[in-house]
């Protein structure tokens, strides 16, 4: 699932975790935008962030490999 850490410019340890299946960030003129695109709406942004309240976005999810299955639990 996609996830952002939005780490902000002024609150330290005050960061921002934003995650949905659908989501999707983009940066257009001076603000950071998450979106669902999904979304039937004309304008699908969830959240926008004026990007001079940020220092940096990361994104932090694990991307999720379908040809690599996850490894059975060992028996004990």
């Amino acid at each position: 699932m996609p996830a952002y850490l939005v780490i902000h410019a002024e609150r330290h340890g005050d960061d921002t975790l934003i995650e949905d299946p659908n989501l999707t960030v983009e940066f257009v003129d001076g603000w950071i935008l998450f979106k669902d695109r999904d979304t039937l709406a004309e304008n699908p942004v969830a959240i926008a962030v004026p990007a001079t309240q940020v220092r940096r976005v990361e994104r932090v999810d694990e991307p999720q490999a379908p040809d690599q299955p996850e490894p059975a639990p060992q028996k004990e």
